[in-house]
């Protein structure tokens, strides 16, 4: 993109923390720097007369980055997110793709704290330069042609710029090493883990270095100067910079806040997401974010953020202060997912003699010089009848619904799913010149587009469907209308079980399509949905078996085509997609698409003249190790493992050796659903925009995270709307109001320390009603009726149920109301005995009824209701300011202006039920009082030891 620079100077100046956008080599700088104010972290300009700029900085006090990812503010402090380390993983239109491989974060709110982080920046950069030097002169004299590193890209490096590639341990294309192996070599995610888990000092140095202030890995390539090579041989390695970084409290205001305790953790979760997790993709030039068909008229000038399609904009949020500024040269677009590619020679007329195999291995990516320009590449010993082509995928994930796998299934309430990838596969020549062909072809996954949930705490987890039929209905033709605008006519390939647990919503899955198909609106296309139940096809290892599924889907995919570019103009375009799925949309479904993707190859390269079934390579090794690349990509971000069935994707066989290491997949997914990634969601959720800083101190009360993509506030008018119909059974009960609050799941009791639940309170002219609502299926499963005029005594204070963390026990947002009542025989409690008595949801969903209330209590002699004891029913109050709804702008009464509200309705109200006692005038007792129900100090004692220690270690685990 003309305009933005290439290269960020970052420095503390006296007045605050300066980015100086730095042009690329010819052209002049940006004119006008960017400050960072401190204290409150706003953005402003700074005149082109003020005298703080990079060149009057001290080198120790100012680096070099690639691009701004963001800035975030959580506990009063701020830290700017820079790019320190990048890699080229491939070219498009002679413009280079890079991944970032480190990032720096710096703190924004004191000077001497950005000062700090900025030297041990510094310091790190100039250590890994000279590593580099070092590593880069040892692999010269043992190996004078290396092969490219294991990303499944193609380094093809922009002339005259120098490659930041990550050489350690690398892995010939297509070789899969085990658990073990890497273990034992010390190489690779498991054998990273084994060295710092068994080091001396090797997991707490990087425990330390890894606190996120600015960090980058040893083996980390950064691009530099020639005037940086020269300081990096200048300064020793401060080895308590980053310690001194972390506990600097000097400029900032005393007191830790409820969750700041976990601020280090989540500059180390920013560090390993940004960075070293290898994830996210930037260009300078190309839109990543659009496919070929999704692209607009021409933008060449047009700066990045500007055209970048929002759904896969992953630092639109942190980049926010930055767009209210308005320097453009600043905005840097960054997705997350994977690019990759390879090269590949194919020939008119293949040679038939066995002697000359190697005519199609010779060209191959994978023993051309790494970093060689293309047009080298491209003249390489090809004969006239061949022609070498450049086969690129870039998946993009979208921000919607984004996180991780057991905390994000299914839909939301927009009709968005979790795990949703567009995928798009470019054929296009070496040298991408205009007059030939471009090809894309794009296909999609995502999860069932229904609410359901598993739970993370089993190896084979059950699928719970949640919601009424209706809203489930209603998200789902939100998502396919969404679908069907961007994409055209839509061919489901639905890959879980027909039988066993993944049945529950598969059958669901196929009801919704059908009716959607019976009901779509006007113009709508219809869905084509294909059952292959993937694991009885390809039982016994025989996954050669999906070709079962292309011989039904051979001619749906081939009608719906690719889109075709030339000479810049689109000639034709795909007119529909592939949408694929399986339970978590990773193996299954990895495996699935990239058969679909070598079929569409295979057409393109036919309507080029090249019969691939005729070629001498039929390994297609080119092909198979760039998807199973993206399937470990796309795995590792939503699963923290590579994808299972890897073995299959890379050579297309199938051994033991390849289901040991899916066990120990299976293993690590499943330490990952426990433990990690509870406050890795959160962390998501925050850098997303989702929610606010508040969800961490949530996150420090109970190690557990809500989905902000369901709207709780629907879903309690609905419970809401849903209880007055069934409750209020007599029409001539005027209704007042109702309200979601807190309830002990045991009746009539407050004592701390017992379960609690969520349920309806309602209130009428005569009655008040306590309902408990199956959030599950949006059912009311029970409810409790109580006469007004039997109310004896309400009582309003401050209720501590709990003291394990801060939160629960601020005495200010932890109150309720107690109600005292003499049950009477027109007081009533009924429960829904058929939603009771069934599996979660199966008997509902089948008879569509909303179940039998039956009446279990009242309706009792009046001899025996004087001698019934006085009963109560405890109300707590919800937190009013969460992370969601602080974050989505809602602003709600604060907990105690609630329970006054409530307490003082039903003050009145019975007052008006009860008249006053014979021969005393007005003179009544007083109902409301204002009392503890449950003190601070009452909570502690009922805190016990077991329950503070098991908190205490899980927030050691979790935390």
């Amino acid at each position: 993109m003309p305009g933005l620079a290439r290269k960020l100077l970052i420095c503390a100046a006296v007045d605050g923390l300066i980015i100086q956008p730095l042009a690329t080599k010819g052209q002049t700088r940006t004119p006008n720097p960017v400050k960072v104010k401190y204290g409150d972290a706003a953005v402003t300009s700074i005149s082109r007369d003020q005298t703080a700029s990079s060149d009057s900085t001290p080198p120790n006090l100012s680096f070099e980055a690639f691009g701004i990812i963001g800035l975030f503010t959580v506990a009063r402090l701020s830290y700017l997110v820079s790019i320190t380390g990048r890699q080229q993983v491939a070219q498009i239109r002679g413009h280079p793709i890079y991944v970032v491989t480190d990032v720096a974060l710096t703190p924004c709110t004191s000077q001497n704290e950005a000062e700090t982080a900025i030297s041990h920046t510094v310091s790190k950069l100039q250590r890994a330069s000279a590593e580099k030097i070092a590593e880069e002169a040892s692999d010269t004299a043992s190996e004078t042609d290396a092969p490219p590193a294991a990303t499944g890209a193609e380094d093809i490096d922009d002339p005259g710029a120098q490659s930041d590639r990550d050489v350690s341990q690398p892995k010939l294309p297509g070789e899969q090493r085990g658990i073990a192996q890497d273990v034992f070599k010390k190489s690779g995610s498991y054998g990273s883990f084994a060295q710092r888990w068994f080091s001396n000092k090797g997991w707490m140095a990087n425990r330390r270095q890894s606190l996120g202030l600015s960090g980058v890995g040893a083996a980390t390539a950064v691009e530099r100067d020639d005037d940086e090579e020269d300081r990096s041989k200048k300064e020793d390695d401060d080895r308590e910079l980053s310690r001194i970084v972390v506990e600097e409290n000097a400029d900032t205001p005393p007191g830790p806040t409820t969750g700041e305790s976990l601020t280090p953790k989540l500059l180390r979760m920013a560090h390993i997401w940004f960075g070293a997790s290898k994830s996210f993709f930037f260009s300078y030039d190309v839109d990543l974010t659009r496919s070929i068909a999704n692209r607009t008229a021409a933008t060449t000038h047009v700066p990045l953020h500007r055209v970048a399609d929002p759904m896969f904009f992953w630092n639109q949020n942190l980049l926010k202060p930055f767009t209210n500024l308005g320097d453009e040269s600043l905005l840097l677009p960054i997705m997350q997912g994977f690019v990759g590619q390879r090269s590949f020679v194919v020939d008119r007329h293949p040679p038939q003699v066995e002697s000359q195999l190697d005519s199609v291995e010779m060209h191959d990516m994978a023993v051309s010089p790494p970093g060689s320009p293309p047009q080298e590449r491209a003249s390489i010993d090809l004969r006239p009848s061949e022609k070498k082509y450049v086969i690129t995928i870039v998946s993009r994930r979208s921000v919607k619904r984004a996180g991780l796998r057991y905390l994000r299934r299914g839909i939301d309430d927009e009709g968005f799913t979790a795990n949703s990838v567009e995928t798009e596969q470019i054929l296009s020549t070496v040298s991408w010149e205009p007059s030939s062909k471009i090809y894309s072809f794009v296909q999609v996954r995502g999860s069932i587009p229904l609410f359901f949930t598993q739970s993370p705490y089993s190896l084979k987890p059950i699928p719970v469907l949640k919601h009424s039929p209706e809203a489930n209905f209603n998200a789902f033709s939100k998502h396919f209308n969404r679908m069907g605008e961007s994409y055209g006519s839509m061919q489901l390939v639905n890959l879980v079980e027909r039988h066993g647990v993944e049945a529950i919503v598969g059958n669901e899955y196929q009801k919704n399509a059908e009716k959607y198909n019976q009901e779509r609106p006007e113009g709508a296309e219809p869905l084509a949905f294909e059952w292959f139940d993937f694991h009885s096809a390809c039982r016994g290892m025989k996954f050669e078996n999906v070709s079962q599924l292309l011989d039904t889907l051979g001619n749906k995919i081939e009608k719906t085509g690719s889109t075709v570019e030339l000479d810049g103009q689109v000639e034709q375009k795909q007119n529909g997609v592939l949408r694929t799925n399986c339970m978590d949309c990773l193996d299954r479904t990895n495996v699935c698409q990239s058969s679909f993707g070598k079929f569409m190859l295979d057409l393109q390269l036919k309507e080029e003249g090249f019969d691939m079934s005729a070629q001498v390579d039929q390994m297609n090794s080119w092909f198979n190790t760039l998807w199973a690349d993206n399937g470990d990509a796309i795995s590792k971000q939503y699963a923290s493992t590579a994808a299972m069935k890897g073995d299959y994707t890379r050579t297309r066989k199938r051994d033991y050796r390849g289901m040991v290491n899916d066990l120990g997949l299976s293993l690590t997914r499943f330490y990952n659903g426990m433990v990690n990634d509870h406050f890795s969601q959160a962390a998501i959720d925050f850098f997303l925009g989702n929610v606010t800083s508040l969800v961490f101190e949530e996150f420090e009360a109970n190690m557990m995270t809500k989905d902000p993509g369901v709207s709780m506030s629907k879903m309690r008018e609905l419970a809401i709307e849903t209880s007055q119909k069934i409750a209020i059974e007599n029409a001539q009960e005027d209704f007042i109001g109702g309200w979601t609050l807190l309830s002990p799941h045991a009746s009539n009791t407050v004592k701390a320390g017992s379960p609690f639940e969520e349920v309806v309170f309602l209130l009428t002219d005569v009655a008040l009603y306590l309902c408990r609502f199956d959030w599950n299926l949006d059912k009311v499963s029970s409810f409790e009726r109580v006469e007004l005029s039997h109310v004896t005594g309400i009582t309003v204070g401050t209720y501590i149920t709990s003291t394990i963390s801060p939160a629960q026990a601020d005495e200010k947002k932890n109150v309720g109301i107690v109600v005292t009542y003499e049950p009477g025989k027109t007081d009533v409690k009924r429960t829904n005995t058929r939603s009771l008595s069934s599996l979660p949801g199966e008997q509902e969903r089948k008879s569509g009824s909303g179940g039998i209330l039956s009446s279990i209590t009242g309706n009792k002699p009046a001899a025996e209701e004087k001698q019934v004891a006085r009963k109560k029913i405890a109300l707590k109050a919800l937190y009013s300011h969460t992370a969601i709804s602080e974050a989505q702008g809602v602003r709600r009464l604060t907990e105690i202006e609630q329970v006054n509200v409530i307490a003082t309705e039903i003050e009145r109200l019975v007052l008006a039920n009860q008249p006053p006692p014979p021969d005393t005038g007005d003179d009544r007792k007083e109902l409301l009082s204002r009392e503890d129900i449950i003190s601070l100090e009452e909570a502690r004692k009922s805190t016990g030891f077991l329950d503070q220690l098991g908190h205490t270690i899980k927030k050691l685990v979790w935390a």
